[in-house]
């Protein structure tokens, strides 16, 4: 009766730590999916907008935003991000920090 008892636990742990481990690597290989698919998005985004005038006039003022964590905000930068969610309606509901950040990085 005792060695079926270890036997029982000795299967209930090894399948426990099998479902876990599945399903750790079904969490992370579903983060690096979505952020290679966040990274090539933004990849393509930026590529789209490094060249536009819109965008590059409004450097200036991203800067300033961003320094002043939001308190600062130029017309310049309201004009960039109108455009901006304008062409790219997917990033319609972007903060507007992370979006001056963005035109930063160009």
């Amino acid at each position: 009766m005792t060695t079926f008892r270890i036997l029982s636990a000795a299967t209930l742990l090894a399948l426990a730590t099998s479902a876990s481990a599945t399903s750790f690597v079904v969490t992370t290989d579903a983060i690096v999916s979505g952020v290679a698919a966040t990274s090539e998005a933004t990849s393509d985004i930026s590529s789209s907008l490094r060249d536009d005038k819109v965008v590059l006039a409004a450097r200036d003022d991203a800067a300033s935003f961003v320094a002043s964590a939001g308190e600062i905000r130029g017309v310049q930068l309201e004009a960039a991000l109108l455009h901006i969610r304008s062409q790219v309606p997917a990033l319609a509901a972007a903060d507007d920090l992370h979006l001056a950040e963005a035109i930063l990085s160009l």
